[in-house]
């Protein structure tokens, strides 16, 4: 006896894992799959009946009004992207697959969930230009910003500044306490240089125990001299109970300035690397 694959499809419909719409020409949701109360969050209920557009997020509603019209002019559209938001004001992430059926007068999509793809492509990203661990700017990034500021000084013939920070006998806290309190140390005072710094500048991990902080806008000798007291002031803070029986280390910092110690990225870190090995010599000859 042949199998009624017509009977079968609205059951095959309903155990997808995506979510099918069917939408007509005035945006009105006329069917939803069952799937859609795990994506948005209602029952396929309370959608139909209502606009398709009352869900989208308000940021992407130009672009997703563009893919529709495409649509509807006959052009499917297979790798759209845009965001919902969901019955519990969770926003989620969908991609769509979309035709326009001129028999039914209506839009055929269906959505998938790409939240978490979303998310996984947005670290990956992000770890392209930062330290995983201490979650500041990488060594790349830093370069670049560099960069980028020197340009501007010489544009403008202005001063900047760069800084190299260790972090004194950090080595004898991995030893003592283990990696794993190094780690939250280290993330511990990447906060606190933040906190120094701000948005004006940029603090980059270097690797190991090392930091860099650009400040395109200490523009004097006292303003350089002022950011150094702050850090050196802030990073020497007693630590938080989580650090209970570890004193807190002190800092080597050497300084650069553009021009006077260098006209390009590398002499500027060379020098700033330099200065910092000095002054943490001169702190174990008067130790």
């Amino acid at each position: 006896m042949p199998v009624d694959l017509q009977a079968l499809y609205p059951r095959l419909i309903h155990l997808m894992l995506d979510t099918v719409f069917v939408v007509d020409r005035d945006n009105q949701i006329v069917f939803v799959s069952d799937a859609c109360e795990v994506l948005l969050g209602y029952k396929a209920c309370e959608l139909v009946g209502t606009l398709i557009t009352d869900y989208m997020h308000p940021d992407d509603l130009a672009a997703t009004r563009a893919s529709i019209v495409r649509v509807m002019n006959g052009q499917s559209h297979y790798d759209f992207r845009n965001r919902y938001v969901r019955k519990d004001g969770s926003v989620v992430h969908i991609l769509w697959a979309a035709s326009w059926s001129e028999e039914a007068q209506a839009r055929i999509g269906v959505a998938r969930d790409v939240t978490a793809l979303h998310e996984a492509e947005e670290e990956l990203r992000f770890l392209a230009h930062h330290d995983p661990l201490t979650r500041l700017a990488n060594r790349a990034m830093f370069n670049e910003r560099l960069d980028t500021a020197l340009a501007l000084a010489r544009r403008h013939n202005r001063p900047l500044a760069l800084l190299f920070l260790d972090i004194n006998d950090f080595k004898k806290i991995n030893d003592n306490h283990g990696h794993s309190v190094g780690d939250r140390l280290l993330c511990a005072l990447a906060r606190r240089l933040e906190d120094c710094v701000g948005a004006a500048g940029t603090v980059a991990r270097m690797g190991g125990d090392e930091f860099t902080v650009l400040l395109p806008d200490c523009t004097s000798p006292q303003a350089i001299a002022e950011q150094l007291t702050q850090i050196l002031t802030a990073m020497t803070e007693p630590l938080g109970a989580e650090f209970t029986g570890i004193d807190t280390p002190s800092c080597s910092i050497g300084v650069a300035c553009f021009p006077e110690d260098g006209n390009d990225a590398d002499m500027l870190l060379r020098h700033a690397d330099g200065h910092m090995y000095h002054v943490k010599r001169q702190r174990t000859a008067a130790g």
